[in-house]
């Protein structure tokens, strides 16, 4: 399974790459204010990516469901915290929220088997 991750996180990586040295600036400009908006404020980090995931979860977004729980357990986030997230995605989104919700326990179960077995 380490292999979706891994190809997942690989493919975003390289597409970035050209879509940011494609030399159109506003990618540059766009790319660099969705990084400034999940830093460490008021609010922290990993707050702001699990808020960011239960957007990407009601607009059915997979890339975005990954990218999200990726950064959320890099910040710290337990599977309890998880699953109160994807649980307001749901609530928020309704039923059409339930085949993310089925990839989402797949991707976060995937990252965390990936981080026990670098232990």
């Amino acid at each position: 399974m380490k292999k979706i991750t891994s190809e997942t996180r690989k493919y975003r990586t390289d597409m970035n790459d050209k879509i940011l040295g494609s030399g159109f600036k506003d990618f540059k400009k766009f790319f660099a204010l969705d990084n400034k908006a999940y830093i460490d404020g008021a609010l922290p980090a990993k707050t702001k990516e699990l808020m960011g995931l239960v957007a990407s979860m009601v607009l059915r977004c997979n890339d975005c469901i990954f990218y999200h729980i990726d950064r959320s357990i890099q910040e710290g986030a337990t599977r309890e915290e998880l699953y109160e997230t994807f649980n307001i995605a749901l609530i928020v989104g309704g039923s059409i929220v339930i085949p993310h919700l089925r990839y989402a326990f797949q991707m976060m179960e995937e990252i965390f088997e990936e981080g026990e077995n670098e232990q």
